[in-house]
């Protein structure tokens, strides 16, 4: 159900706040805080929606989300980055913005000398719109700073607190039930396609332009991240998975990402290689759909598909055979 009311003019801004899955009075306070602040603002339009994780992707809210011009802010229970790509996935796009709760490097103007060597990422053969999206984690504050964050934006947006209300909050209420898909990050991805290679479950396929694409999200086997494992650039997240890294947490450094590869995508233990791990995983899920099991994956992008990274004794044994003792 929508309950409308007109806009007076244009928005310059846009707040979406995405209402958490569960009833928990606490999330709902928080959720209540930024609707309120916001509709205080001039030149804002405030919708209040549910989940959008569990959107489809043909569902009145996404529509309405579409058809907007203006920056956005958008307030959800899952990590800014997993948030961002999912609006990028459904055609709400733009430019990722920092907020006051993104940490910043203070090494940024230190170049990365591989980064010439990188291969090509998705969004740079295909950019999207200069178009601002600030990105809030809802857990990580309480409704008061959220709501003072929501309003710094709006006045740097020139959305100016002094000018009258343009129109009430728009609620949407949708009673969509919980999904588990994998969502990419395009500014990591390479189009490699080891997804489509590894899924059997025909989740992922090619747009047009022959780049990759979650095409059937529902095919996805729920609580099953088998994909995000192999994935080169560390580009698919499951933004409902416990494990920060699978969810969208931000990862400094591909070589740290590399080096901590069991740890951070929660593989049963230290010496467990994140592939064997996807590789079980998807046998699970295979026999669970009473199909056959198929093992290790012949992965195109992985030197090797049980490849350890190595520790600093390995390194010192390197070194010494170089020395040829």
């Amino acid at each position: 159900m929508i309950l409308p009311s007109p806009t007076n003019g244009h928005a310059t801004l846009a707040v979406i706040v995405s209402r958490g899955q569960s009833r928990n009075p606490e999330k709902r306070e928080i959720e209540s805080a930024i609707v309120s602040a916001a509709s205080q603002l001039g030149s804002v339009q405030v919708f209040d929606v549910p989940h959008l994780y569990d959107l489809k992707h043909d569902s009145d809210v996404l529509e309405e989300l579409r058809g907007l011009e203006c920056d956005l802010v958008v307030a959800s229970w899952i990590f800014p980055r997993a948030a961002h790509w999912l609006l990028d996935r459904v055609g709400v796009r733009g430019q990722p913005e920092l907020t006051s709760f993104d940490e910043v490097d203070d090494d940024g103007e230190e170049v990365d000398a591989e980064a010439e060597a990188k291969e090509t990422r998705v969004i740079e053969m295909f950019p999207r719109s200069s178009r601002k999206v600030y990105c809030l984690d809802m857990r990580a504050a309480g409704g008061d700073k959220l709501a003072a964050e929501v309003q710094r934006i709006a006045l740097a947006t020139d959305a100016k607190a002094s000018e009258p209300m343009t129109a009430a909050p728009i609620r949407f209420d949708d009673s969509a039930s919980r999904r588990w898909y994998p969502v990419i990050d395009y500014s990591r991805c390479t189009n490699c396609m080891e997804c489509i290679d590894f899924c059997l479950f025909g989740v992922y396929g090619l747009d047009d332009a022959e780049t990759i694409l979650v095409e059937q999200p529902d095919n996805c086997r729920k609580g099953c991240p088998a994909c995000s494992r192999v994935c080169p650039a560390g580009a698919i997240m499951f933004p409902q998975h416990k494990a920060p890294a699978i969810a969208g947490a931000a990862v400094e450094g591909d070589e740290g990402f590399k080096i901590d590869l069991s740890l951070l995508f929660g593989a049963p233990d230290k010496t467990s290689d994140a592939i064997a791990v996807a590789a079980r995983e998807r046998d699970e899920q295979l026999l669970l759909a009473g199909r056959d099991t198929v093992g290790m994956p012949k992965l195109r992008h992985h030197a090797s598909a049980t490849s350890q990274a190595k520790d600093d004794l390995d390194r010192l044994i390197d070194d010494l055979d170089r020395c040829e003792l």
